[in-house]
This record gives structure tokens, sequence and C-alpha cells, in this order.
């Protein structure tokens, strides 16, 4: 029986190890969590003794961190060789690659068959809304594709000097992503994870904006800001969908602390499966 679907799930192969390298040591501390180092056999194992068929993300922030690729063609790989683990997965393409980007944008849909796009702000060190990415969106609202983008701070740097050079600026809300969403009002956003210091941000965003949804991966729900939590439980329960961020954060906690927190049956119930098959298209 497949409890959820997990929106936003990274690998945890050496694959993924040594894309994060310069950052492992870092989150390794923040997430309290040893990311131990699995093989693509054991990590499609881990959703499915979860009950939870994931969608996983590629890598690419070349430009701003001179680390290797986790290459698109890797995480489709993976979709097909384990379909009882996985329901999809995102392509990461760096932004600042110009018609290259555009070019394995089309092919990772098209040809790879993946989700959208997930963009981390923060580590490709861009501002979704600078005038030199449009034709990015402009493609991906013409392909019916979906994006990603992370909001609020991240575990990558945390804890370090200069947070190793990571500038949490580029993953504010507003107006960055919310001038993509004005701009390109048919392109599907997706908010990742709850926006933390701007999380009032994201609220105004999902309520205004209907081409704007969320979710929850990269934070225990019992630390969800309490306002999230109460426009969760009521005017945003349709535009919310489960994320873990595996594998720093285990599904068995998230399924507790969820279930914990007060939130109603129908809304996780939502959550976990509804809005994810209603929006992304997603198949138990």
């Amino acid at each position: 029986m497949i409890r959820a679907l997990d929106v936003h799930a990274h690998i945890s192969t050496a694959q993924w190890q040594r894309s994060t390298k310069k950052f492992s040591d870092a989150m390794k501390v923040y997430y309290k969590t040893e990311q131990q180092v699995r093989t693509e056999a054991e990590m499609a194992q881990d959703f499915i003794a979860a009950g939870v068929k994931g969608c996983i993300i590629a890598w690419d922030a070349e430009a701003g961190t001179g680390e290797p690729r986790t290459p698109n063609d890797y995480v489709a790989e993976q979709i097909r060789k384990y379909p009882q683990a996985y329901a999809g997965g995102w392509a990461m393409v760096d932004p600042w690659k110009g018609q290259m980007a555009l070019q394995e944008i089309e092919r990772s849909v098209k040809e790879l068959n993946l989700l959208g796009v997930k963009f981390q702000q923060g580590a490709q060190a861009f501002f979704p809304n600078d005038p030199r990415f449009s034709p990015i969106w402009d493609l991906c609202q013409s392909l019916g594709t979906a994006v990603q983008f992370h909001t609020g701070t991240t575990g990558m740097g945390a804890g370090l000097p200069g947070g190793l050079g990571i500038k949490l600026n580029y993953m504010r809300p507003i107006p960055y992503i919310d001038d993509v969403a004005a701009d390109f009002p048919r392109l599907t956003i997706i908010a990742c994870h709850c926006a933390w210091p701007w999380h009032d941000e994201l609220i105004a965003l999902l309520l205004h904006k209907a081409n704007v949804v969320m979710e929850t991966s990269g934070w225990a729900p019992k630390y969800f800001p309490p306002a999230l939590k109460r426009e969760i439980n009521g005017r945003l329960q349709d535009k919310v969908m489960f994320g873990s961020d595996y594998p720093v954060l285990a599904h068995a906690r998230l399924f507790r602390e969820f279930e914990e927190e007060g939130y109603k049956p129908e809304v996780l119930e939502k959550i976990y499966l509804k809005n994810p098959q209603r929006i992304l298209g997603l198949k138990v």
C-alpha cells in the first residue's frame, strides 16, 4: 500500500555525494544525520519499505559551486529501474548555461519524461526574476511542465563562516518568485520547503497566485511556523504536497510528526496523495 507520494527527494548514492561534497559536512551537522551512502538498490528499498513513491532530483549547480553534476539521465535511469519506488523525477539544470540549459530542459521533459525542473537559487546563485532567465520560464510554460524553487534558509553551508558563499536572499519568495508567477501565469510553480524566515511571504504568495503551490520537504513538521501550520490545515490545504528532502529526514519521522501536530485526517490525505495526484498527475 502506498502511504504517500514524496514530491521532493534527493539521491543518497555515491553520485549525490560527489555532487554535494562541498556542503556535505555542514548538512550532516544541520540535519543531525550521518547521511550514509547507499547503493541504488538500497535507496529504492528505503522508499518501498516506507510505503512511499518518491520523486527524485538531479543536481546541477556547476557555475555557482564548481561541483560536478548528478545528471538528469541518472535520475531517469533510476526511475525506469525501480518503478515500485519512484513515481517520477525532477531534472536540474544550471540556469547560467544559456541555450544549453534550454536544450537540456526540453530534452529532460520530452525524452527523459521527467516531471519538470528543480532550481536551488542559493547554490546556483541567481534571482528567478532576472530577465536573463525569462526564456527558461517561457519554455517551461510552453512545455506545460512545473518548476520547483527553493525558498527560505538552507542546510547547505549552514553554521560555517560565510555559509560557504551561499546567499539566502536569492531564495526569498517575494519579489523573486512572485514576479515569475505574475509574468508566467500558465507556469506551475512549486515553492520548496517552509520559506522560513519568509514564511508569511510564502503564505501571501500561495493565497494570491493560483499557479503557485508548495511542498513541505526539509522541515520536521513539529518545527513548522505556527502561521503556516494553521494555513495548511485551512485555506492552503489544496495547495500543499508532501516532501521529505530524503535522505536528510526519514519518512517514518515525518509521518509521525504530521499526525502528532493536529492536522485533520482529510487534510493529510490531500497532502500525502490527492494533491500531488491532481497537481502533478502522479499515479500511485
